[in-house]
């Protein structure tokens, strides 16, 4: 039983669509005796759309206060008791807090378990018909325009397929900045992905950017960019000689 096994378990919520929710997920959140969680106000959502009871101990963790409740995450595990961490949405630690809070307990030897779930990475990469057998998944860019081209830059010359988290406000900017970086390649813009609204928008960077250059967007964004290939490498090696 989760609830007394003093074991910390990473629990991947739905990042929009409540019933991706896995039944693996559902049964140790309806067991654990402690719930450390993002906002407590949307993960709660799952335990009152599923009915499942919810733990004695509920209490938030991002990433203004990871570093103070790690010690109390720690003191609970330490005493027996078996603690879930989630954020709002998908894995904790992919661009979200959590990071410490693993890398605390597995330093201490603890025992973790990862239940698995909902990628926007994954979703995202499905859904381009970019190539998906190698990628670099980037996280959000640096909002600062100098910070984010190099941010950029750094894959220039890379085959891999590109993934990116963007803020809704600098997708046109964004977008305009990667294709005067790398180039006119093929791209897709993710909106909202599995919720009622979900946005696909495919193309090269030259359309998409144009396209987004003035366009309001409210949700989550995630942005798919084709890597370099092997002739535009060759080109781009034999240039530098």
């Amino acid at each position: 039983m989760p609830e007394n096994d003093g074991t910390l378990y990473i629990v991947a919520t739905p990042i929009g669509n409540l019933g991706d929710i896995s039944h693996r997920a559902l049964d140790v959140l309806s067991k654990v005796g402690a719930l450390a969680c993002e906002d407590t106000r949307i993960t709660l959502r799952i335990f009152q759309r599923y009915e499942i009871k919810r733990p004695k101990t509920v209490f938030s963790c991002h990433e203004h206060n990871e570093n103070r409740v790690v010690n109390r995450i720690m003191g609970l595990l330490e005493s027996g008791v078996s603690v879930a961490l989630c954020t709002d949405a998908g894995v904790p630690g992919v661009s979200d807090p959590g990071y410490l809070v693993m890398s605390t307990v597995i330093a201490n030897g603890g025992d973790v378990f990862v239940i698995p779930g909902p990628s926007a990475v994954s979703t995202a990469l499905l859904l381009s018909g970019l190539p998906m057998n190698t990628y670099t998944f980037k996280g959000f860019s640096p909002p600062k325009q100098g910070k984010r081209a190099k941010f950029i830059n750094m894959e220039a010359e890379s085959s891999h397929t590109l993934v990116f988290f963007e803020s809704p406000r600098r997708v046109g900017r964004f977008l305009s900045e990667s294709l005067e970086i790398l180039g006119n390649r093929r791209a897709a813009v993710c909106i909202e992905l599995t919720k009622m609204f979900e946005q696909i928008h495919r193309g090269t960077l030259e359309e998409l950017a144009a396209q987004f250059a003035d366009k309001t967007i409210k949700g989550e964004v995630t942005v798919v960019i084709e890597g370099l290939g092997r002739k535009a490498r060759r080109e781009a090696s034999h240039a530098g000689e």
